[in-house]
């Protein structure tokens, strides 16, 4: 890989990695009710699951979704199942103090397994091999991609979670807490928006397909 595209790699990871989605409405949920340092492994999961799937998606996973685009389709709605129930567990969340540590973060394993039904992440590590890894490249690419990949993404996430920890002196009070947690787990549903409805909009104009088949490079905002 050149610098410039180095560069251009690193650009992408920051934007996909520290834009709010599901992995970072979680992580500020998960500071501001148990803490930085209990979200620890929740952090350090997110960025190896996405290593792993950066490293899955460039040996030759993605080649099974081009095979058989009905998987992504219901990967799309599982995925979007399973946040929808992390959405209604945040939301009705109780809190959890220092005195009272009977609550229990995700943990490592399950952060990282989260990344396999976390739509915006299989877009992250799609984008990543399709774009900076093209066929016929080094094999040493796709493992440097998934290594810039956790050594950005786990900062971002550690910023959210500190993020989250920074506003616990202001929801001491239940019911303060209460409503941050319910609009956690609102903007937990928005940011399935684009899963839900990716893909689904109009369909181009004759005219226009010449255009529309143009590669096309972005980052996913969910």
């Amino acid at each position: 890989m050149t610098p410039q595209l180095i560069l251009a790699f690193v650009l992408f990871a920051f934007a996909t990695a520290g834009t709010p989605g599901p992995n970072n409405m979680m992580l500020l949920a998960s500071g501001a009710n148990f803490g930085f340092r209990r979200t620890i492994l929740h952090i350090l999961g997110i960025s190896l699951g996405l290593g792993v799937m950066v490293l899955a998606m460039g040996f030759g996973l993605s080649g099974v979704f081009k095979a058989w685009p009905v998987l992504h389709e219901i990967l799309r709605w599982v995925g979007a199942g399973y946040m929808l129930w992390l959405a209604w567990k945040i939301g009705t969340a109780k809190g959890v103090s220092e005195r009272e540590p009977g609550g229990k973060p995700m943990g490592f394993l399950a952060a990282a397994a989260f990344q396999w039904v976390n739509p915006k992440a299989w877009a992250m590590a799609l984008g990543a091999v399709t774009t900076y890894a093209p066929e016929g490249g080094s094999i040493l690419v796709v493992p440097m991609l998934a290594g810039l990949f956790m050594l950005i993404g786990a900062p971002c996430s550690a910023a959210w979670a500190g993020f989250g920890m920074a506003l616990r002196r202001f929801l001491d009070r239940p019911a303060v807490l209460r409503t941050f947690n319910v609009t956690m787990a609102v903007l937990l549903v928005v940011s399935l928006y684009p899963t839900i409805f990716a893909d689904h909009g109009p369909k181009p104009a004759p005219r226009d397909l010449a255009m529309a088949s143009k590669p096309l490079v972005f980052a996913w905002r969910g």
